[in-house]
Protein backbone atom coordinates (compact mmCIF):
# COMPACT_ATOMS: atom_id res chain seq x y z
CA UNK A 1 0.00 0.00 0.00
CA UNK A 2 1.49 3.25 -0.73
CA UNK A 3 -1.12 5.69 1.08
CA UNK A 4 0.62 5.72 4.58
CA UNK A 5 -1.18 7.60 7.32
CA UNK A 6 -0.28 9.89 9.68
CA UNK A 7 -0.22 9.99 13.04
CA UNK A 8 -3.46 8.47 14.89
CA UNK A 9 -5.28 7.71 11.59
CA UNK A 10 -5.77 4.51 10.13
CA UNK A 11 -7.05 3.75 5.92
CA UNK A 12 -9.90 1.30 6.03
CA UNK A 13 -11.69 -0.75 3.13
CA UNK A 14 -15.12 -0.56 3.62
CA UNK A 15 -16.66 -4.08 2.92
CA UNK A 16 -18.79 -3.66 0.41
CA UNK A 17 -23.02 -2.68 0.84
CA UNK A 18 -25.20 -5.38 0.54
CA UNK A 19 -27.48 -4.74 -2.64
CA UNK A 20 -30.85 -4.71 -1.20
CA UNK A 21 -34.17 -5.53 -3.52
CA UNK A 22 -37.74 -4.96 -3.01
CA UNK A 23 -40.56 -6.79 -4.51
CA UNK A 24 -38.31 -6.59 -7.84
CA UNK A 25 -36.99 -3.03 -7.35
CA UNK A 26 -33.32 -2.64 -6.91
CA UNK A 27 -32.16 0.23 -4.85
CA UNK A 28 -29.60 2.29 -6.52
CA UNK A 29 -26.31 2.56 -4.58
CA UNK A 30 -26.82 6.12 -3.63
CA UNK A 31 -30.02 4.99 -1.68
CA UNK A 32 -28.03 2.12 0.18
CA UNK A 33 -26.71 2.52 3.78
CA UNK A 34 -22.75 3.48 4.07
CA UNK A 35 -21.08 0.26 5.22
CA UNK A 36 -20.31 0.15 8.98
CA UNK A 37 -17.89 -2.93 8.82
CA UNK A 38 -14.03 -2.73 7.05
CA UNK A 39 -10.80 -3.77 7.01
CA UNK A 40 -7.46 -1.83 7.98
CA UNK A 41 -5.00 -1.52 5.05
CA UNK A 42 -2.86 1.13 6.54
CA UNK A 43 -1.94 2.69 10.28
CA UNK A 44 -0.03 5.34 11.50
CA UNK A 45 2.63 5.52 14.53
CA UNK A 46 -0.03 6.92 17.11
CA UNK A 47 0.13 10.32 19.13
CA UNK A 48 2.21 11.09 22.51
CA UNK A 49 -0.62 10.86 24.16
CA UNK A 50 -2.46 7.85 22.04
CA UNK A 51 -0.86 4.61 21.24
CA UNK A 52 -2.13 2.68 17.90
CA UNK A 53 -3.53 -0.39 19.31
CA UNK A 54 -5.39 -0.86 15.98
CA UNK A 55 -3.33 -2.96 13.08
CA UNK A 56 -3.25 -4.13 9.62
CA UNK A 57 -5.72 -6.70 8.87
CA UNK A 58 -8.06 -5.77 11.74
CA UNK A 59 -11.70 -5.90 10.83
CA UNK A 60 -13.54 -3.16 12.91
CA UNK A 61 -16.59 -1.53 12.97
CA UNK A 62 -17.07 2.43 12.28
CA UNK A 63 -19.46 5.34 12.47
CA UNK A 64 -21.80 6.06 10.12
CA UNK A 65 -20.19 9.18 9.39
CA UNK A 66 -16.90 8.85 10.95
CA UNK A 67 -13.92 9.80 8.64
CA UNK A 68 -12.99 10.82 5.10
CA UNK A 69 -13.91 9.03 1.80
CA UNK A 70 -10.75 8.74 -0.52
CA UNK A 71 -10.05 7.18 -3.97
CA UNK A 72 -6.85 6.07 -5.11
CA UNK A 73 -6.65 4.27 -8.16
CA UNK A 74 -10.28 3.84 -8.74
CA UNK A 75 -10.27 2.04 -5.36
CA UNK A 76 -12.31 4.03 -2.37
CA UNK A 77 -11.05 3.75 1.06
CA UNK A 78 -11.85 5.84 4.57
CA UNK A 79 -9.16 7.50 5.84
CA UNK A 80 -10.77 7.89 9.91
CA UNK A 81 -8.97 8.53 13.33
CA UNK A 82 -8.17 5.71 15.79
CA UNK A 83 -10.59 7.06 18.02
CA UNK A 84 -13.66 7.20 15.00
CA UNK A 85 -13.45 3.25 15.23
CA UNK A 86 -16.05 1.56 17.60
CA UNK A 87 -14.83 -1.65 17.88
CA UNK A 88 -12.60 -4.51 17.09
CA UNK A 89 -14.35 -7.99 14.93
CA UNK A 90 -12.13 -11.15 16.43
Amino acid sequence: MSIRPLADRVLIEPTAAEEVTLGGIIIPDSAKEKPLRGKVLAVGNGTKDEDMVLKVGDEVLYGKYAGTEIEYEGTKYIMMRQSDVLAVID
